[in-house]
């Protein structure tokens, strides 16, 4: 148990490192990184997935990273009922990246993985590269396992973080944004590119080895305060939230008895993680918004962040009232990504057959 907890410390600590140094290189040489992120197509996004990560896609391809946006209709397969609803999800899923400022173009692409059938084709190659008892200890699948519930556990769960390298080394992606909990499917990627360019192309490696880049933004809990914003635990603000839906939900947040409010996340997470999220909708620190509220107790503090988060994401909500009466450019965008994804896809199939011997 010490060696695995020992190198899952090294890992972070490397991460880390590496995340550092790539996040001061990306605002000289943004042209040197492929970013690869996306969502699964579960339903409409909430406030953390805004904070968390919609805003740094948004930064970094300002930036001039090429960006790669997945939606990941396949994996909705391995722990959801709701294939039902895919394509709805989908566009909806695209409606809330444009309002959020993501910009389509020649770096910025989006699509959904189901449609590039020449990427999905690497399945078969990189499932040859790991082994059972790798994917059987992979903590998040354990993690995913745990929270699906379900009684009868499909083989598409555990090849999850193999379909995962799919979509980060089809395009050649060399950076990632993720949380720490997401560390060991990204080993998985990083293990399969290093096998494969050892086994089928050693002096000339086809695939890079790719890095996190660690989200700076502390989870956020949802207003129930029990655990991480989930729109399945119905703890979450949507983005799509009118003003007062959004105040309704924020009048239910769960706080604590104390009237005099302080930013102490070890022994108040709840009246914490309100204040952090007023932090993140202006320029102040949440020990200076503690300091401001005092004894203005949970009232003030739910109508500050209430008026906070409005006025936050108004622009973004106006964008996507405007996006939801034009499903069909919603359409041109889904399939221009398809198609832009697939002839990244193709090339990089076509040298994979070439290492590996099957050109004909």
């Amino acid at each position: 148990m010490d060696n695995v907890e020992n190198n899952a410390d090294k890992i972070l600590a490397e991460a880390i490192r590496q995340s550092n140094k790539i996040e001061e290189d990306i605002k000289i040489n943004p042209g040197k990184y492929r970013v690869l992120t996306g969502d699964r197509p579960t339903g409409r996004l909430h406030i953390g997935h805004y904070f968390g990560s919609l805003k740094n896609r948004v930064r970094l391809s300002k930036l001039g990273v090429p960006t790669m946006i997945l939606i990941a209709d396949y994996q909705v397969l391995t722990d959801h009922d709701a294939f039902d609803k895919i394509s709805q999800n989908t566009k909806q899923l695209v409606i809330d990246y444009l309002a959020a400022g993501i910009e389509p173009n020649e770096n910025v692409i989006i699509y959904p993985h189901s449609h590039v059938p020449e990427a999905n084709q690497l399945m078969v190659p990189f499932l040859t590269l790991v082994s059972n008892s790798e994917l059987n200890r992979n903590p998040t699948v354990k993690d995913e396992i745990q929270k699906s519930e379900m009684s009868v556990i499909n083989a598409g769960m555990y090849t999850y973080p193999v379909h995962q390298a799919v979509d980060i080394l089809f395009c050649k992606g060399n950076v990632v944004p993720v949380g720490k909990d997401q560390l060991p499917h990204l080993e998985i990627a990083r293990t399969i590119a290093k096998r494969f360019n050892k086994k089928f192309c050693p002096d000339n490696p086809l695939f890079p080895e790719p890095h996190a880049l660690l989200s700076k933004t502390p989870m956020i809990l949802g207003l129930d305060g029990s655990a991480k914003m989930s729109k399945s635990l119905g703890n979450a603000i949507m983005l799509s939230a009118t003003e007062d839906e959004t105040a309704k939900a924020i009048s239910r947040a769960k706080t604590d008895q104390e009237r005099f409010i302080t930013y102490d996340p070890e022994n108040r997470p709840e009246v914490a993680n309100l204040l952090r999220l007023i932090s993140l909708c202006s320029n102040n620190t949440p020990e200076s918004i503690a300091e401001q509220i005092g004894n203005g107790g949970g009232k003030m503090l739910k109508d500050m962040l209430t008026e906070a988060l409005n006025t936050e994401l108004r622009p973004l909500r106006e964008k996507r009232a405007q996006l939801e009466d034009n499903m069909d450019y919603i359409k041109k965008i889904l399939n221009n990504g398809v198609e832009q994804a697939r002839e990244i896809a193709e090339r990089t199939l076509k040298e994979v057959r070439c290492v590996m011997n099957m050109e004909i």
